[in-house]
């Protein structure tokens, strides 16, 4: 859970991220006789960012998360990210495989905050804990009386550093591409948003 206004401003990117990405999927439906590779990349990245945002959405304002949920995300991400792999040697233009390097990056830095979820809040304040379990919840006091340890911090540093020049990287290519800008844009904010949630969270 994150206090305001971040919870409010994470809120906004992420219903955007994921409100796009839902729009992809459903109107941006390839051809017949469209190559099968593309095609199954374009609907992992989609499908990767509209879990993605809905998970982060939840993030900033729920303390914890049903184990069940964590477990069925980690899964989710790590499999659309295997689905993206092979294109890292296949794609013919550096660039692509640049983006296709960020978006499994980007799951890998998901998993690593839902992993690593109640190491990165250990030690948050009492108010941020109760209104998460309520006043005296065993769960919210042992966060409370946890620390995060330095390795955690290390990092959870190094994701926050590379989502961070991702989202620098799709800063680039909406400014630069001819075309669908506003997809960049889209990939640009969901990086941006994964660095300040692993940034804020451990704060």
């Amino acid at each position: 859970m994150l206090t305001a206004p971040w919870n409010l401003i994470l809120t906004v990117v992420f219903a955007f991220t994921g409100a796009y990405c839902l729009v992809r999927l459903i109107a941006h439906r390839p051809s017949p006789g469209a190559p099968r590779g593309p095609v199954l990349e374009s609907t992992a990245i989609h499908l990767m960012h509209l879990v993605m945002s809905a998970g982060m959405i939840a993030m900033c304002w729920l303390m914890s998360l049903p184990a069940a949920s964590n477990w069925a995300q980690i899964m989710v991400f790590t499999v659309l990210a295997l689905v993206l792999v092979p294109g890292l040697w296949k794609a013919p233009l550096p660039a692509r495989r640049l983006d296709l390097a960020g978006h499994i990056w980007l799951a890998a830095a998901m998993v690593w905050m839902i992993a690593a979820m109640p190491l990165l809040m250990a030690g948050m304040g009492g108010d941020e804990a109760s209104a998460g379990h309520g006043a005296g919840s065993g769960e919210a006091m042992e966060m409370m009386m946890m620390t995060t340890p330095l390795w955690v911090d290390i990092v959870n540093g190094v994701f926050v550093a590379g989502s961070a020049a991702i989202a620098l990287w799709w800063a680039y290519r909406a400014a630069t591409i001819r075309g669908d800008r506003l997809h960049a844009l889209c990939h640009c904010l969901m990086a941006a948003g994964m660095a300040a949630m692993l940034l804020l969270m451990n704060g």
